[in-house]
């Protein structure tokens, strides 16, 4: 087995720890008072590290916190303090084998870990402070993330006691979470998910996030018990898991115990997470028969964290009013609903995924209302690699790239692709994608990667959640015409394919998280006609505060009435002024007269400005920073009024929303792209915000201009700063206005950008159009501009070509200089 690094495995068991400890709590009622204790509780042989969360007065519901694998009791002390406000008495510990309890990591076996929490509620039903069902019985919630959820999932089926459980990214069959195969196959046949077994396994081996690391006997285990030590390292070894190792996996999952489960389960799945994916929250659903269960899914999991700000919102919703309502017998009852949600872009503001959610009535299941995409393309021969070197990569434990925007790696001869046709119906795919796969390998045996990806039109490839399929075959045949087709299920996603874009499968024989065959081999491939999607089509969901949003919506419309009328009475006063075209110069790009800006304070940005932009002049506003040049450009754009002054556009009087400014284009304040959409996607989308006709954008001569050549149809989150400038400039550049006003296009270039800058700019000001660029560059402005307009402390020092202002033999430099030393004083007015 080929481990990551040790300080990426160390890293990546925090990361575990931190997503079994669960911060997701709904804070809309944190009024009670309560103190905590911490204390070494001996239980079953042990001593377990906890603390107590009391309420200082009543009695009230007590809640087990249960941490995540290679946790503590810390990692879950924010969301127990939350519990605790919302009136609620927490008890959180650490678990034996981690942190400061003492003992041997069992993987929540019914004789340790789980006889360890039954000991917890008997000491818990002792507190005052806890409300009662009956002597020693406990009014009690169990929570947990990862491994505490499993935990939550196997005491509510061993104790009656337990009166409510929300169990999150968790397994239901620890074995089948571990070797996984799409074949239907048993763990036994699976193929061992090695990034994760050795991150779980050297969590596990000493290195904790709730305490120091301790010593043991054996080097090789760490603080596993001897059985859960020896199974790792055979089936490490091997790369195959005996029916000993299975069964102990097993006996140690939820799935032993889930039909005698009578407490109300919420299961919470993330479908960013390769380790636990959806499948297994079904499992769980499918096997609790005798208690209210529903079923949520978020944009987080192992491989995503806690998902997007909206998901977050959902799940304590969701949370909360199930904790509420069976243990405060508060609210009506949750219901059976399934809630789910979609990525759906990208926010700057947030710097993480934006999500849509959306409701069904009830769970659907993963291959409901399945929806045939055909597919194109021969049987094809692709070569597995010795031991797996080297190796696709399509998810890393604990960093999903198909989930924060990152491409996936495949490797060249080791892969088949199969693809449909550009959609002509969008696609709303919700549960496991299936296909029929027939394989043919000289050794009767292969082990295979199956994913799907979504094309956009411009030929850009996204794997959901970086998610895939691994598929081991036996009894193969040597001719691909002789093999039996194979139903492979995909990995459960949500997402959409929309119009145009297509479906691929693609089939490779290597993934860096996974463990495949030693030897060198060459399989041939082939696939069925068609992939299976299941589909769904829920209600878009409204967020938990929607009462408040909508008063809130209800004051801003009132407010955005009152400031329409405003615009209304006002346009109606500038109406007659904005027709009024001062004839002198109706054909001169732009006037300035006298301009000033004074602030509130006394602050005086520009003090007197006065300058003229005529057809065909490419004109330099020069100056240091703090000279006035942006101010004097917000003004040009209408974004601020002047004190005083005039500023004339083809003879128009400029005021905010005056019509002439559709003859203007400018950078002055910094673009607004979205990063999921392609460059050609962000100016098309723009121009039709500004709602003239597609025809009158001009795309393809600006597209000419602005040079972007084929990275116009990336994503612009891949763009470089220089990429983005000169999209920026694109933009200002739709409709080839007569008038292009750009505030410093150059800053952060590097040379050769700024020398395609100068071009770019160069090449606009022709046919009688115009361009004014502010710009602290002196070399910038003389080799670029016709003309300069030179300002300091917000007033004209110098105008005209740069050949005059430079005058006589001197560069444009040194005339700079001497220009501003000798310029006025930045005084006040």
């Amino acid at each position: 087995m080929r481990l990551i690094g040790r300080h990426r495995l160390w890293a990546l068991a925090v990361v575990i720890g931190l997503l079994g400890g669960l911060s997701w709590w709904y804070f809309s009622d944190n009024e009670s008072d309560y103190h905590s204790t911490d204390a070494q509780l001996p239980v079953n042989g042990v001593v377990l590290d906890t603390t107590f969360y009391a309420q200082d007065s009543g009695k009230a519901p007590v809640i087990l916190l249960a941490h995540g694998f290679g946790g503590s009791k810390n990692s879950v002390a924010d969301s127990a303090k939350e519990l605790a406000g919302r009136g609620y008495n927490v008890l959180t510990w650490t678990a034996r084998g981690f942190g400061r309890s003492s003992g041997e990591i069992h993987l929540n076996a019914r004789d340790y870990e789980i006889k360890d929490a039954q000991a917890l509620i008997d000491w818990a039903a002792r507190q005052k402070s806890v409300a009662l069902d009956a002597a020693g019985d406990p009014k009690l919630g169990v929570v947990g993330g990862s491994y505490g959820g499993a935990l939550a999932l196997n005491l509510a089926g061993v104790d009656k006691r337990v009166d409510a459980i929300v169990p999150q990214i968790t397994y239901n069959d620890l074995a089948r979470s571990l070797l996984p195969d799409g074949s239907g196959g048993p763990p036994e046949n699976g193929v061992l998910k090695k990034g994760w077994v050795g991150v779980l396994f050297g969590s596990g081996s000493g290195f904790s996030l709730g305490g120091p690391v301790r010593a043991t006997g054996d080097p090789q285990c760490g603080r596993f018990a001897a059985d859960v030590c020896a199974a790792f390292l055979d089936t490490v070894t091997t790369g195959r898991a005996t029916p000993d190792t299975v069964n102990l996996l097993r006996s140690v999952s939820p799935n032993a115990v889930a039909g005698q489960i009578t407490a109300p389960t919420l299961l919470i799945q993330g479908m960013a997470d390769s380790l636990f994916p959806l499948p297994e929250a079904e499992a769980n659903a499918k096997a609790i028969t005798s208690a209210p269960v529903r079923l949520a899914w978020f944009s987080g999991g192992h491989d995503g964290g806690a998902g997007s700000n909206s998901d977050q919102d959902r799940v304590k919703f969701l949370t909360v009013q199930w904790l509420d309502h069976y243990l405060l017998h508060k609210g009506d009852v949750p219901g059976s609903s399934f809630t789910y949600s979609r990525v759906t872009g990208v926010s700057a503001q947030e710097r993480g995924l934006t999500t849509t959610g959306f409701k069904l009535d009830t769970y659907p299941g993963l291959d409901a209302s399945p929806r045939s995409v055909d597919l194109t393309g021969r049987e094809q021969r692709i070569a597995s690699p010795p031991n797996g070197v080297p190796s696709a990569i399509s998810v890393l434990p604990g960093l999903a790239l198909g989930g924060t925007g990152l491409t996936s790696v495949e490797m060249p001869g080791q892969n088949a692709a199969f693809e449909s046709a550009p959609l002509t119906q969008a696609v709303d795919v919700v549960g496991t994608p299936s296909v029929q796969l027939r394989v043919a390998s000289p050794t009767g045996e292969a082990v295979l990667f199956a994913k799907l990806y979504d094309v956009s039109p411009n030929g850009q490839a996204s794997l959901p959640n970086g998610l895939v399929a691994p598929v081991r075959l036996s009894g193969l045949p040597a001719d691909v015409s002789a093999a039996q087709p194979v139903k492979v299920t995909l990995p459960a996603i949500s997402t959409r394919v929309d119009v145009g874009h297509r479906v691929r499968l693609v089939i490779a024989t290597s993934d860096q998280s996974y463990q495949g065959p030693v030897q060198p081999v060459v399989y041939t491939v082939a696939v069925g006609n068609a992939v299976s999607l299941p589909t769904a089509l829920g209600t878009p969901l409204t967020s938990a505060e929607t009462p408040l949003l909508i008063a809130l919506a209800v004051l801003v419309g009132l407010i955005l009435l009152g400031i329409l009328a405003a615009i209304l009475v006002a346009r109606a006063r500038h109406r007659g002024r904005d027709r009024a075209v001062v004839a002198e110069y109706a054909d001169t790009p732009l006037v300035i007269k006298g301009l000033r800006k004074e602030y509130a304070g006394g602050y005086v940005a520009v003090r007197d400005i006065s300058l003229t932009v005529q057809r065909g002049q490419v004109v330099g506003l020069l100056g240091p920073n703090g000279a006035g040049k942006t101010t004097s450009l917000r003004v040009l754009m209408g974004l601020t009024r002047p004190s005083a002054g005039e500023v004339l556009v083809f003879g128009h009087q400029l005021i905010p929303g005056a019509p002439v400014l559709s003859r203007l284009g400018a950078l002055v304040e910094g673009p607004g792209f979205l990063p999921h959409l392609s460059g050609m996607e962000n100016l098309r989308l723009y121009w039709q915000s500004t709602g003239r006709p597609a025809e009158d954008s001009r795309l393809d001569e600006v597209l000419e201009i602005a040079n972007l050549g084929k990275s116009i149809h990336r994503k612009a989150r891949t763009y470089s700063h220089g990429m983005k400038q000169r999209l920026a400039i694109a933009q200002a550049m739709l409709g080839m206005p007569e008038l292009l006003v750009l505030d410093e296009p150059t800053d952060g270039l590097d040379p050769p950008q700024i020398a395609e800058m100068r071009r770019v700019l160069k090449k606009y000001a022709v046919d009688g159009r115009a361009v004014l660029v502010s710009s602290h560059l002196l070399a910038e402005v003389e080799q670029t501009c016709t003309h300069v307009v030179v300002v300091n402390a917000g007033r004209l020092v110098a105008s005209g070509p740069v050949a005059e202002v430079a005058s006589s033999g001197r560069r444009l430099e040194d005339a700079f200089l001497a220009l501003v030393e000798g310029g006025p004083e930045d005084d006040r007015d």
